[in-house]
């Protein structure tokens, strides 16, 4: 990879995933709401920033999504139905599906085209349907598993104009950072640059026939 871009990397994750990334690429790209405003429930916000590195002539072999959230408008992941809040699944879909569906349409095209080019998004094990065996957590499950249906849309879409592009979900474990803080009760898969370096050689292994996959850190693929 020649150019990476990293958006949201303000985040424990999407900081890790550009230290690793610097370490190995000279051209390594970061975006975030704290440095740039990125707001990805704002699409003029995603268009904007788009466009200036469009403008650029700016062309990436790398678009890390690292993007995401756990507790919206101050609440917890639901234990039940009882306590959904329709404002606060209302916002889960927001910030965790339809702001990658908008960064897949404005940054899609920033893709290299005639060469390997990979598209990766931050999903979560729990927002596959089929490995559900717990229930709870509805709306950042149900707005994974959407994420997971818009990457998997990506991939046969972006496929017919850029044949080389990899489109995937990537499930990065539970990496210690203030967003698991409350949830994981010590039980980490790894720390973020553990995390982000397990991530990108994942990442450096796939061809264009694994667009379209939903991966864990170690590479294994996830039922949808």
């Amino acid at each position: 990879m020649s150019r990476a871009l990293v958006i949201g990397g303000s985040g424990g994750i999407g900081s890790a995933v550009a230290d690793v990334l610097r370490k190995n690429i000279a051209d390594v790209h970061v975006i975030s709401r704290r440095e740039h405003g990125l707001d990805i429930r704002d699409e003029r916000s995603i268009r904007d920033i788009a466009a200036i590195l469009d403008n650029r002539g700016l062309r990436f072999n790398l678009i890390f999504v690292a993007t995401g959230a756990l507790e919206v408008c101050g609440t917890p992941p639901e234990k039940s139905f009882s306590v959904i809040k329709a404002d606060a699944m209302a916002e889960a879909f927001a910030v965790n599906a339809i702001g990658p569906a908008l960064l897949i349409k404005h940054f899609s095209a920033l893709l290299a085209k005639d060469e390997r080019a990979v598209f990766a998004f931050l999903s979560a094990r729990v927002g596959s349907i089929e490995d559900n065996r717990l229930g709870g957590w509805m709306s950042y499950r149900a707005s994974k598993a959407a994420l997971n249906q818009l990457v998997k849309c990506a991939s046969v879409e972006i496929k017919r104009s850029h044949p080389n592009a990899i489109i995937t979900a990537l499930h990065p474990g539970t990496i210690e950072t203030p967003l698991t803080k409350k949830y994981a009760r010590g039980r980490y898969t790894s720390t973020p640059h553990e995390g982000a370096e397990k991530m990108l050689s994942v990442l450096d292994k796939l061809t264009a026939e694994d667009t379209g996959t939903f991966l864990d850190y170690n590479g294994d693929e996830i039922p949808w």
